[in-house]
């Protein structure tokens, strides 16, 4: 009997876009008295995804060492490894409501797993010999992504001086990541169609790092936040302008990577409005609400259908240098 095959980092994808629509419920049915239940529902999924995964992650550390190792070294699949203590931080998000203990301890353990996953992936990037092929939105993940996704986390628990350290590195990474990557998309050759989707990491940041201050703040939302959150909104406009170009790529997991920035961006919407912002954001939130559901349905009954057709596991990428470690 054949052992089952490994999963991908990049599955855990799935975690943050599912926290990101819990996330949204929870705030719809405080601003506009939605069911509390549906959110709470969702939370729930997100909750049993996480588990299924983290068991189906280890198993490939413990069974299929080498691919595991393989992709720990791979340029490109490597950032994707910092999901995994993301997605456990964003399990104190799912469990605050309802144990308070257990998601501190989520918490914790997420945000340590992701300051050594990112000293030591950035850490070796820093090093050089790199292909500029290999850098796309990718590299967000160690630096940006998951210390923003702590940063909120910790600011919901309760933590605000800490969720402003990691609001730091995170937006002060992105930053100086940003024009590096821009730089690779207009000047090197065009990303793969396996890689296109990743592309939808890049609305990511600017969405994230407005729901990570929001977190770790109170009271009428600053112009920097509103601005911060145009520019995420722009960031979607143009992946609906490249998405043509993008869905050559035919369904697969890794369009997931749009779902985290999207829910980012209407949950920030929703939160700023709950704080009694007027205006443009006001008006676009319901609006952005009703989008990000519909994608997240589309993502889900894609990738159920991908499932069932054996189909949800990526074709093995196209040799890649080996990082430097």
């Amino acid at each position: 009997m054949a052992l089952p095959r490994p999963i991908p980092a990049s599955f855990f994808g799935m975690v943050l876009g599912l926290v990101g629509l819990g996330a949204n419920w929870r705030t719809a049915s405080r601003l506009w008295g939605l069911p509390a239940a549906i959110g709470e529902s969702i939370m729930a999924v997100a909750f049993v995804v996480c588990a299924v995964l983290t068991l189906a992650y280890a198993y490939k550390w413990l069974v299929h060492r080498a691919a595991a190792i393989e992709e720990a070294r791979h340029p490109v699949q490597c950032c994707f490894i910092g999901l995994v203590p993301s997605s456990g931080a964003l399990m104190g998000i799912v469990l605050a409501p309802h144990a308070h203990g257990l998601a501190v301890a989520a918490l914790l353990t997420g945000g340590v797993g992701q300051v050594v996953f990112a000293l030591w992936r950035f850490g070796a990037m820093l090093q050089g010999d790199r292909d500029i092929s290999t850098t796309t939105p990718v590299i967000y993940l160690p630096s940006v992504a998951g210390n923003l996704i702590i940063s909120a986390a910790a600011g919901l628990l309760g933590f605000p001086s800490w969720g402003i350290l990691f609001f730091g590195v995170g937006v002060f990474s992105w930053l100086a990541l940003e024009s590096v990557i821009v730089n690779r998309l207009l000047n090197a050759t065009p990303l793969p169609p396996p890689l296109r989707p990743t592309l939808g990491i890049q609305l990511a940041p600017p969405a994230v790092a407005a729901a990570a201050w929001l977190a770790n703040t109170q009271g009428a939302p600053e112009l920097m936040v509103q601005a911060a959150w145009g520019y995420g909104l722009v960031q979607l406009l143009m992946m609906i302008r490249l998405f043509p170009w993008i869905a050559k790529q035919p369904f697969a997991s890794s369009y997931w990577a749009f779902s985290f920035g999207i829910t980012a961006l209407s949950g920030s919407a929703l939160t700023m409005t709950l704080r009694g912002l007027t205006g443009a954001i006001a008006e676009l939130a319901p609006v952005l609400f009703v989008f990000t559901n519909l994608v997240m349905v589309v993502l889900t009954v894609g990738t159920v259908v991908r499932l069932a057709q054996n189909k949800l596991l990526p074709p093995t990428v196209a040799a890649a240098p080996p990082a430097t470690s």
